[in-house]
């Protein structure tokens, strides 16, 4: 009898495709060793067994920073989308680490929820919730505004004082371009901490700490203060030598659903150093 005859008698509810997959994949082993190939014959007394499948890769081009249970961390890359729109609904965060979770298992057996979200043009950390109850309590906290989250951005200009505090109240209508307005009734107030970490020639670089968490706050705000994001063209960046934004979320702290503080950490990019 051959190893795919003996597969096939042991697995019978089994493709051809399938037995193929399992012998390319390494996972068949006769006596304990691996064979590829299935037209190697076999004895009645050989022991045949088929291994575990490998555990699925992290996909790229996210980057792995912590997962357990109940959450699951990661460094997204600036021009990726975290959840899809009308014009793009497969290259997304959200859409590559549902691959990676379910990890050939039926659908709906593993997966994983919103919690909040980055822009495209941004990069850093994004906290994934793995259950609807882990869901549940991590988006509760993110509307009381408990979690800490910190930005780093490099700017246009010498920013002036070394600390303080932007506030506006953000245009609601639906645009790709949010507005920032100083006074009136209308839209939602917007603030933001920052402090100065370094000034160069012609730019500024700045720790930013979210006190609200409205869509496209950070860059709406500082454009109005006169100092846009460099690279940001959209909210009226001159200069682009990165082809990216230069904002990343840096610091991402909560109380893990079960119950411990957790903190995280992800370094700007080496690039922004030399803007």
């Amino acid at each position: 009898m051959t190893l795919r005859a003996r597969l096939a008698a042991l697995h019978p509810g089994a493709s051809r495709r399938q037995l193929k997959r399992w012998l390319e994949g390494s996972r068949v082993r006769v006596n304990g060793a691996v064979v590829r190939r299935g037209d190697v014959p076999v004895r009645p007394g050989d022991r045949v067994e088929l291994a575990a499948p490998p555990p699925p890769a992290f996909p790229a081009p996210l980057a792995p920073i912590h997962e357990d249970a109940a959450i699951l961390v990661v460094d997204k890359p600036a021009g990726l989308l975290t959840i899809a729109t009308a014009r793009e609904r497969e290259r997304t965060a959200y859409r590559l680490l549902m691959d990676y979770v379910a990890g050939g298992r039926p659908p709906g057996r593993e997966r994983v929820f919103i919690v909040h979200r980055l822009d495209r043009e941004t990069s850093g950390l994004l906290v994934f919730a793995k259950s609807p109850v882990a869901k549940r309590t991590l988006q509760a906290q993110f509307a009381a505004r408990t979690p800490e989250r910190v930005y780093v951005a490099v700017v246009e200009g010498r920013v002036r004082d070394a600390e303080g505090t932007l506030r506006a109240r953000l245009d609601p209508a639906p645009r790709a371009r949010v507005r920032a307005m100083r006074e009136g009734p209308r839209g939602k107030e917007a603030i933001t901490r920052y402090r100065v970490l370094e000034r160069r020639a012609a730019t500024t670089a700045l720790e930013l700490l979210l006190v609200t968490g409205r869509r496209g706050q950070i860059r709406a705000q500082l454009a109005a203060a006169g100092h846009p994001i460099v690279g940001d063209v959209v909210y009226g960046s001159r200069r682009n030598p990165l082809r990216r934004v230069c904002l990343h979320a840096t610091r991402l702290a909560f109380v893990h659903p079960d119950g411990r503080r957790v903190s995280f950490e992800s370094p700007p990019p080496a690039a922004f150093g030399r803007v």
